[in-house]
């Protein structure tokens, strides 16, 4: 594979799945005004209407589409209807970016290798919610963030991207997350540039290559400055 997207004149298509402020969102956003991604966001879709993120969208001139589950009898179902709306939009990428919801295998493995994840910890450790109030309750001495692949193990995908911070005395969890925030709003637009620009994919094999080289574990943020 080459070491670049061909360019074909047309950026990646991408579409951003949120349900709360997006400011990872924003993030992408900027980074795409910026020139800085060879990519398009062409829809941003919340299962919450009252999403900040859409008006982030909205100010951006980026399309957006309210999907709510409450309408749906199961997760199968609201999950095939997003899959439908995803559809009309071809994505190249699927972003996840503050999206409240597990998906189910099915929905996962239609974009198999194509839709990502950002999750507030350094995986392995601490799959799933309140990571930093954890984290500090296992007394780490530093603590982060992770862009990985998306399958269906919850947070468990193939790591792309870690960006690390350290826990500091007198931390509480939210002071702690604000730095893990501004740390995420750094890495996931570089994984979606490196994505878009074809230097990094998903092998046939479950591992992460970037420049045709496999992975044997996620780059470091502080090991590329």
């Amino acid at each position: 594979m080459p070491s670049e997207r061909p360019d074909t004149g047309t950026p990646l298509p991408v579409a951003v799945l949120i349900s709360g402020s997006g400011s990872n969102l924003q993030a992408l956003i900027d980074a795409q005004q910026a020139g800085e991604l060879a990519a398009d966001i062409r829809v941003v879709v919340s299962n919450r209407a009252d999403a900040y993120g859409l008006t982030r969208a909205r100010q951006a001139g980026i399309e957006t589409q309210v999907l709510s589950h409450r309408g749906f009898p199961n997760r199968a179902d609201y999950d095939a209807a997003l899959a439908d709306l995803l559809g009309d939009f071809d994505p190249g990428l699927v972003v996840l970016a503050g999206f409240m919801r597990i998906l189910t295998p099915e929905f996962v493995a239609g974009f198999h290798g194509r839709m990502f994840n950002i999750h507030p910890s350094l995986l392995p450790k601490h799959p799933g919610l309140h990571t930093h109030q954890r984290a500090l309750e296992a007394g780490d001495t530093e603590h982060g963030a992770t862009v990985h692949f998306v399958t269906e193990e919850l947070d468990g995908g193939p790591a792309v991207i870690q960006a690390r911070v350290p826990v500091l005395p007198g931390d509480d969890a939210d002071r702690l997350a604000a730095r893990v925030l501004a740390q995420e709003h750094r890495i996931y637009p570089l994984a979606v540039r490196w994505f878009a620009s074809g230097r990094l994919r998903l092998d046939d094999t479950g591992h992460v290559v970037l420049d045709d080289k496999p992975l044997s574990a996620p780059v470091r943020l502080d090991e590329l400055i």
